[in-house]
C-alpha cells in the first residue's frame, strides 16, 4: 500500500491506544444508560380500565340511577348535624376523636402510605459510602514474606434500569393501595357514626318509651285506685280489683324491662366515644325528642352512589390488582443494572488522597433466570386470578350498595304510610279507651272492657312510638347507604315527618305527625 494512502498509518502510541480505550468504554457505559432510558418507555402488563358493570336504568322505588363512579370522599362533612341534635353533635366529635376502630384504621393507612413511598424509592439509584482499613500478608518466591496495609474510601451507586416496567406497575399498585386504604379509612368513619347515630337514636326512643309507660303506669294506678273503691262500695267484683292490679304490675314490669335496652345502648354509644362504660352515662331525656327526621330527597342523586367509601376501596383494590399482574410479568424478563464506584486505596494512609491513588469503575450487568420449574409463570397466573377476584368483589360491592338504597328507600317509604294508619290507630284506640271507663263508671261495662281497650291504647302508642324509631333509624341507615353525602338544608321537603310522643295523650302525638306534614321538620 501506498504510504501516502489515508489507510496507510503508523502504529498507535501506547497512550493513543489507552485514551482510545477509555473513549470505547465510556461510549459502551452511555450507549448501556441511553438504551437503558429510551426502553423504560414500555411496561409490560394490562393498562387499568375501570370494571364495567351493568345496571338498570332507574332505581325501582325512585330517583335516577347511574353507573357508581368513586368520587372525592369528604371525611370532614357533618351529615348528623341533620337530626338537630346537639348531644349527638357532641358524641360524634368525641368518636372522631377517641374511637379505636377509627385510629387502627388511620394507622393502616400510614402504613399504605409508608408502602406507595417505598415503592417509589426504587426509581432512584442506591448510593452508599464505604472505608476501611486492611493489613494482610504476602508470600513471594523472590522477596518472600511481606506484610502490607492498605487503605481504602469511596463512594458506590447502582440502579435497576425499570426497562420492563417493573418499579412503575409496583408504583402503582402502591398508590391504588393507599387510596383504597384512605376510602377504608372514610368507610371506618361512616361504619362508626352510623352506628352511633342509630344507637343514641334508639336510646332516646328507648326514653319515650319509658316515658310513655310511666304515664300508663300512673293511669292505671288510678284505675285501680277507682276499681278498689267501688269494690269496696260493693259495686265492683274483686275479680275487676285482681284485673286491675294484673294490669299495673305487668306495666311496671314492662317499664323495668326497657331499662336493660337502654343500659346496652348507653354502653355500646360509651365504647363507640372511646370511653369505659363505667365512665360514661347519657341522662334520661324524656319527650318531647330532640332529634327530628331529616327531610328525604324523592330521588337520590346519583353522585351520591359514587362517594360510598367502599365502593370507592373496592375499585382500587381492582387497580392494584392489575397493576401487580405487570410486576408478575416483568419477573420474566432479564434486568438491567447500571453500577459506578470511585474513592482512593493506597498502602499509606498519608499517601490516600494523592492523585495516583484515585479508583472508579463503571458498570451494567443483565441478569435474568433460564429455569426455575415454572415459578414466575405461576405468580403471573396467581396475579391474574387476583385480579379477577378483586373485580368481582368490586362489582359484589357496586351491587351491594344498590341494594342498601333500594333497601331503605323501600322501608322509609312503607314506614310513612305505616305511621299514618297508625296515627289513626293510636286515635281509635284512645278514644274507645275513654268511651270504655266512662261506661265503667256508669255500671254499663264490665272492667274486661276497659282492660281490653287500655291494653290496646297501650300498644297502639307503643308502636307508634317504635315507628318513629324505626324510621330514625332507616334514616341513617340511607344516609349511609349513599355515603353520607347529604347536605343540611339540600334535599326536596319530605312527605311524611316521624309521628314524636309527647308529655300529653297519643292524640298529641297524632297532632305532633300532622303538624309535621304540614310545615316539615326544621333544618
Amino acid at each position: 500500500m501506498h504510504p501516502d494512502h489515508p489507510l496507510s498509518l503508523p502504529p498507535p502510541r501506547t497512550g493513543t491506544r489507552k485514551t482510545v480505550g477509555k473513549i470505547v468504554g465510556k461510549t459502551v457505559i452511555c450507549s448501556t444508560i441511553s438504551l437503558s432510558f429510551l426502553m423504560s418507555g414500555c411496561a409490560v402488563g394490562p393498562d387499568y380500565v375501570r370494571p364495567k358493570i351493568d345496571v338498570p336504568a332507574a332505581f325501582k322505588e325512585q330517583g335516577p340511577w347511574k353507573t357508581a363512579e368513586p368520587g372525592q370522599i369528604d371525611s370532614n362533612h357533618r351529615w348528623w348535624e341533620a337530626y338537630g341534635d346537639p348531644i349527638l353533635n357532641d358524641l360524634m366529635d368525641q368518636a372522631a376523636a377517641a374511637n379505636q376502630n377509627i385510629r387502627f384504621a388511620e394507622a393502616q393507612y400510614r402504613q399504605a402510605q409508608a408502602a406507595a413511598q417505598a415503592a417509589r424509592a426504587s426509581f432512584w439509584p442506591a448510593i452508599g459510602y464505604q472505608a476501611g482499613a486492611q493489613r494482610a500478608q504476602t508470600n513471594s518466591n523472590t522477596s518472600g514474606p511481606k506484610l502490607a496495609d492498605t487503605y481504602t474510601v469511596g463512594l458506590n451507586a447502582s440502579w435497576e434500569a425499570d426497562v420492563w416496567g417493573r418499579v412503575r406497575r409496583t408504583v402503582e399498585a402502591g398508590d391504588a393501595g393507599s387510596q383504597a386504604s384512605i376510602a377504608q379509612l372514610a368507610a371506618a368513619r361512616l361504619s362508626i357514626q352510623a352506628t352511633l347515630a342509630q344507637d343514641y337514636l334508639q336510646l332516646r326512643v328507648t326514653d319515650l318509651l319509658k316515658e310513655l309507660y310511666a304515664r300508663t303506669v300512673a293511669g292505671y294506678v288510678r284505675s285501680l285506685a277507682l276499681t278498689t273503691n267501688q269494690y269496696k262500695a260493693g259495686v265492683a267484683l274483686r275479680s275487676d280489683v285482681a284485673q286491675a292490679q294484673t294490669q299495673l304490675l305487668t306495666a311496671q314490669a314492662q317499664l323495668i324491662d326497657l331499662d336493660a335496652t337502654r343500659n346496652q345502648l348507653e354502653h355500646a354509644i360509651a365504647i363507640l366515644t372511646g370511653q369505659s362504660p363505667a365512665a360514661f352515662t347519657l341522662s334520661f331525656a324524656p319527650a318531647p325528642l330532640q332529634a327530628t327526621l331529616p327531610q328525604i330527597p324523592t330521588g337520590v342523586p346519583s353522585d351520591l352512589l359514587e362517594r360510598r367509601p367502599d365502593i370507592a376501596s373496592a375499585e382500587r383494590l381492582a387497580a392494584a390488582a392489575n397493576a401487580n399482574i405487570g410486576v408478575a410479568k416483568a419477573a420474566l424478563f432479564p434486568a438491567l443494572t447500571l453500577s459506578a464506584s470511585g474513592g482512593y486505596s493506597n498502602l499509606a494512609f498519608a499517601q490516600m488522597f494523592d492523585t495516583p491513588s484515585r479508583v472508579w469503575s463503571l458498570g451494567a450487568a443483565l441478569a435474568g433466570t433460564l429455569f426455575d420449574g415454572g415459578l414466575r409463570t405461576a405468580r403471573t397466573a396467581q396475579a391474574v386470578a387476583a385480579y379477577d377476584a378483586s373485580v368481582a368483589q368490586y362489582k359484589q360491592t357496586v351491587l351491594g350498595g344498590f341494594q342498601e338504597v333500594e333497601d331503605n328507600l323501600s322501608t322509609l317509604r312503607v314506614l310513612d304510610q305505616e305511621s299514618v294508619v297508625q296515627a289513626q290507630a293510636v286515635e281509635a284506640a284512645q278514644l274507645a279507651e275513654r268511651l270504655a271507663l266512662s261506661q265503667y263508671r256508669a255500671g254499663t261495662a264490665t272492667y274486661l272492657v276497659v282492660v281490653t281497650t287500655q291494653a290496646a291504647s297501650l300498644a297502639a302508642q307503643r308502636t307508634a312510638v317504635q315507628l318513629a324509631g324505626r324510621q330514625l333509624v332507616a334514616s341513617v341507615a340511607l344516609i349511609k347507604a349513599v355515603g353520607g353525602g347529604w347536605r343540611v338544608g339540600d334535599a326536596v321537603p319530605a312527605s311524611a315527618t316521624v309521628p314524636l310522643a309527647r308529655n300529653g295523650n297519643a292524640d298529641d302525638a297524632l297532632d305532633s305527625n300532622k303538624a309535621g306534614r304540614s310545615a316539615g321538620p326544621a333544618n
